[in-house]
């Protein structure tokens, strides 16, 4: 579900194990952070997200001005952030997809992630992508660049 709010309810009011969250704990949209996360992490659920590439806008290096965002056309305010995302990457020494993937594994609640692939180069794509070294340091220059808003 891509409702943070309501998962995070499922998991206070009922006895469920796991729970998926899509697109709302990414580089660019950290609400279930202040929701489902905690809240799972208080009753012992596990969180799968999904969507770490906000439906692709953070699954290329520079996002090109035709990339989606919430499965539509990306407005350009969020396309300039996600640059500014992905500058702050290449001064670490990593890719916007890499760190992507990384930031959504971070959270000690999110037991995995899962990745939309389309075909095998896409899913060789996504384990190289998933091996990457990304720096502990680019979470607290991107809440230094304005870019972030949470702690890790």
């Amino acid at each position: 579900m891509n409702r943070s709010a309501m998962l995070a309810r499922f998991v206070q009011e009922t006895d469920v194990d796991v729970v998926m969250c899509a697109g709302r704990y990414t580089l660019l949209e950290q609400g279930a952070l202040y929701d489902l996360l905690p809240a799972a992490q208080a009753e012992g659920v596990g969180v799968v997200i999904a969507g770490v590439y906000n439906s692709g806008l953070l699954a290329s290096e520079r996002p090109p001005t035709t990339a989606t965002y919430d499965y539509e056309q990306a407005p350009p305010k969020v396309i300039e952030r996600a640059h500014r995302i992905a500058a702050a990457c290449e001064d670490w020494g990593v890719t916007l997809p890499e760190a992507a993937l990384a930031f959504a594994r971070a959270h000690p609640a999110v037991i995995s992630t899962v990745v939309g692939v389309r075909d095998a180069a896409q899913v060789a794509a996504t384990l190289r992508r998933s091996e990457a070294d990304v720096p502990p340091g680019l979470w607290a220059d991107l809440r230094e660049r304005g870019v972030l808003q949470t702690d890790l």
